[in-house]
């Protein structure tokens, strides 16, 4: 029997992961992807000899001893590759310059926690202490298959689960209100401002890898990574289409064992080229998946469900900046809290954050910098805001002028150092990627969606519809690069299943 074809839609970090992974196991696989280069959200880009990057701050398996390295080893994507870990994860100055280090080594954010307050020495220990815990933790790979496999990973996960079920249902500014030092209870609910209802879980797993030198961060940035596993695919032998948009996917009715079945044959790209095979994968955006290629005819309640309650995470402005000065004696994170609070995409901001990059030397000349902002904002905001160009622009120009003018005033002048000067909206990366409004990681994690990470999860099929599936952050809540990753790995695995055939992940 001929080895089976498969179409991919998507060269994110999902679809090239399913592409190596499909590949390794002697499948046939070409991936079609929109954009002129691959990595999807994963991406940096340059401007007058600036790399600003669009994605990864930290990377979950950037230790060797992990399992979660084992997957980046066999992508090819740690390969002769240094990380950075960071000592701090971010750090929160109050008006009055007060400042909340956020330690990525678990003891001594303990000790700078009870120096800003000793009478919420409790409150702090029962933080630390359950979150040191989690430390002891590993994440398989994958969801193991057969009944054997899947009780013995769930013995090793029971030590956890009652900490776990604890702090997945406690938001994160919840948390917070249980000190007493104003400080302190107000910084630690801004830690992960803009994203509401985070559960303190995955602020405790944050750090737990983070103390292990687990979730560094990968040298020559987003971009860079990305096109290491494309390389990985290629030398796997897999096909790359680029500027390849996928606008329908084709299915055709089958007859199979006396009864009729909807099938997925092949895609149609928006030059009016089809393309056939066996199977075919999306690890393209989720709405635009269902609703628009598949034309919205192989749902269910609980599909729409997802698509109609589900919160995804807000789009984000980026505002990135080129400084001809070393800014490496700064904090590499840190978020301000404003006096007087600034207006932008008319929302009022009262916190403003900053990120270098001036431990990648990879991304600006020598002695120069690359600084970022991110701001949550709504899609519908600058949807309406681009009907007239000029107002988008001057909107954008807008936003430049004010971050500059709050890095002005940290680092007095530093306007004068600014030599390029970039701003992304929620509509730059709903162009580039397809996602549904601009969104940066599909679903957002709460303590009402983190359950489906550790639980049965979303299918990755659709009602009615065969020799179809999906990938990526669209079908995993929480996303991620590594979560991509491993919804790729699992998704051969199951394919190599159905097969009768026995999976293989070799390291490149």
């Amino acid at each position: 029997m001929a080895n089976k074809s498969i179409i991919i839609i998507g060269a994110g970090i999902a679809g090239l992961a399913t592409g190596c992974y499909a590949q390794m196991n002697s499948y046939q696989t070409q991936i079609f992807e929109l954009h002129t280069l691959p990595g999807g959200l994963c991406t940096s880009w340059k401007r007058k000899g600036y790399v600003f990057d669009g994605c990864i701050h930290w990377l979950v398996g950037s230790n060797p001893k992990s399992d979660s390295n084992r997957i980046w080893q066999e992508l090819g994507a740690v390969q002769g590759r240094s990380f950075v870990e960071h000592e701090t994860f971010v750090q929160v100055v109050g008006t009055g310059g007060k400042t909340f280090r956020v330690y990525t080594n678990i003891d001594r954010l303990e000790q700078h926690m009870k120096e800003l307050s000793p009478a919420d020495s409790q409150v702090i220990e029962e933080f630390t202490r359950a979150t040191r815990s989690l430390t002891r933790m590993d994440m398989p790979l994958d969801m193991p298959a057969g009944l054997l496999n899947k009780l013995k990973a769930g013995l090793q996960m029971l030590p956890h689960l009652g900490a776990m079920r604890k702090w997945s249902k406690i938001p994160i500014e919840t948390y917070a209100q249980r000190f007493s030092d104003p400080f302190l209870r107000q910084a630690f609910g801004q830690i992960f401002d803009g994203v509401p209802d985070f559960p303190m879980l995955g602020f405790m797993m944050t750090l737990a890898w983070m103390h292990k030198r687990d979730a560094g961060y990968p040298l020559g940035g987003s971009l860079a990574f990305a096109q290491a596993i494309e390389k990985r695919y290629l030398d796997l032998g897999g096909q790359i289409h680029y500027n390849a948009r996928v606008a329908e996917i084709l299915v055709e009715t089958s007859p199979e064992q006396g009864r009729r079945n909807n099938c997925a044959v092949g895609v149609r790209l928006a030059d009016g080229s089809e393309h056939r095979a066996d199977v075919v994968i999306s690890a393209a955006d989720g709405h635009a998946t269902i609703f628009d290629m598949l034309k919205g005819n192989y749902i269910d309640d609980t599909v729409r469900g997802y698509y109609d309650e589900l919160p995804i995470f807000r789009p984000i402005i980026q505002v990135s900046l080129g400084l001809k000065r070393d800014m490496s004696g700064a904090p590499s994170s840190v978020v301000y809290q404003i006096e007087q609070p600034i207006t932008i995409a008319g929302e009022e901001r009262a916190l403003i954050g900053f990120r270098h990059l001036c431990h990648d030397p990879t991304l600006a000349p020598a002695g120069k910098s690359v600084v970022l902002t991110v701001f949550p904002s709504e899609y519908a905001y600058w949807k309406e805001l681009a009907q007239d160009r000029e107002r988008y622009e001057a909107e954008k120009q807008h936003i430049a002028l004010a971050v500059m003018d709050q890095l002005e005033r940290r680092y007095p002048g530093v306007t004068a150092d600014v030599e390029a000067v970039d701003v992304t909206t929620p509509l730059t990366y709903e162009r580039h990627t397809g996602n549904w409004q601009g969104s940066m990681e599909g679903w957002l994690l709460t303590t009402k969606t983190i359950g489906m990470m550790f639980g049965k999860g979303m299918s990755k099929t659709l009602p009615g519809l065969e020799n179809f599936y999906m990938v990526g952050q669209w079908v995993e809540p929480g996303g991620g690069i590594p979560t991509a990753a491993m919804s790729g790995r699992g998704l051969v695995k199951r394919l190599c299943q159905q097969d009768k055939k026995p999976f293989v992940a070799a390291v490149a």
